[in-house]
């Protein structure tokens, strides 16, 4: 009886650990991609998180079919995505891409989003419209 328990704890991890999606991108469409692309940047450090996000979107914008999109992008892990993204950044760059020309690198390029992305967090004012809603009542 002991020796099935443990062997039905066993089945039941790798079970778990088979479906959970992992730290890779679904390419098995649009919409699954962009799922497991938000469900793997929720997990990821500040600085690789803006770097994948730039990465991924790159890779969207300079691959325009849908089919070899998610070929390209398809299993792929942060790392890989990371490269990939470096990569269309580098030949954009050299082929004079107008929106690239003010960036010198792409960790440049990065570092000028983190800090976009650390002044609207620091920025935030609260909305006007929740002044009004409160859950204390005068009694």
């Amino acid at each position: 009886m002991r020796i099935l328990s443990t062997v039905f704890v066993f089945i039941m991890c790798a079970f778990l650990i088979g479906c959970s999606g992992g730290p890779e991108v679904s390419g098995r469409s649009i919409k699954s991609a962009n799922k497991s692309v938000a469900r793997i940047k929720d997990r990821l450090p500040t600085e690789k998180r803006i770097e994948f996000e730039v990465s991924y979107w790159t890779l969207r914008d300079s691959i325009r079919n849908r089919d070899e999109f998610l070929d390209t992008v398809g299993g792929k892990n942060v790392e890989e995505l990371i490269v990939l993204g470096k990569e269309v950044f580098q030949q954009r760059k050299d082929s004079g891409f107008k929106d690239y020309e003010q960036y010198t690198n792409w960790d440049q390029m990065i570092a000028k989003y983190t800090q976009q992305r650390i002044d609207q967090n620091r920025h935030k004012k609260p909305d006007p419209r929740d002044k009004g809603n409160s859950v204390l009542y005068k009694l």
